[in-house]
């Protein structure tokens, strides 16, 4: 609980400057609080604003909270891939939010299976390395194509085409 205070800035008066590092979180919800309250945001915009720092970034990446309702149901978007983990950790995502806001807040969770609206970027993998003879092969064929950018997509297909075979 002592630490719910710290994070909060309770620990020093408003007016009192401390030295010394302080927590990103905690000075960006006092500039950006007062903007998204007034323009609608309430519950569901600290909600969104603090996702990752409320739930951890295990769950931050596999829902999104959709809105808010005044039952206190909390509609999470969900990946679809996830849903049944989630659903098993709904009330630990319930938990989680009432401690933040203080108060019972949430009182049940209504998955919806649906894109997230900020999905994590995909890793590509490495650009496989052939053999020269498998090289020279491929650029060889791809002697004929005219166009710079469709050769070069081809033979990004062709070094993962080759590299498959090979391997």
């Amino acid at each position: 609980m002592a630490e719910a205070n710290l994070t909060r800035g309770d620990a020093a008066g408003e007016g009192e400057r401390r030295p010394g590092f302080r927590a990103a979180g905690a000075v960006s919800a006092r500039l950006v609080g007062p903007v998204v309250a007034r323009h609608g945001g309430g519950l569901t915009g600290r909600l969104k604003a603090e996702w990752a720092a409320i739930v951890g970034p295990e769950l931050a990446a596999a829902t999104w909270p959709d809105s808010l309702h005044r039952g206190g149901t909390l509609r999470l978007r969900v990946a679809p891939a996830k849903a049944l983990e989630v659903q098993h950790r709904a009330p630990l995502v319930v938990e989680r939010v009432n401690l933040f806001f203080g108060r019972e807040a949430v009182t049940r969770v209504a998955l919806v299976q649906a894109a997230l609206p900020l999905s994590p970027p995909r890793m590509r993998r490495a650009a496989p390395v052939l053999n020269p003879a498998a090289a020279a092969a491929l650029g060889r064929q791809l002697d004929a194509v005219r166009s710079e950018a469709l050769r070069e997509a081809l033979a990004r297909l062709g070094r993962y085409v080759l590299a498959d075979v090979d391997g």
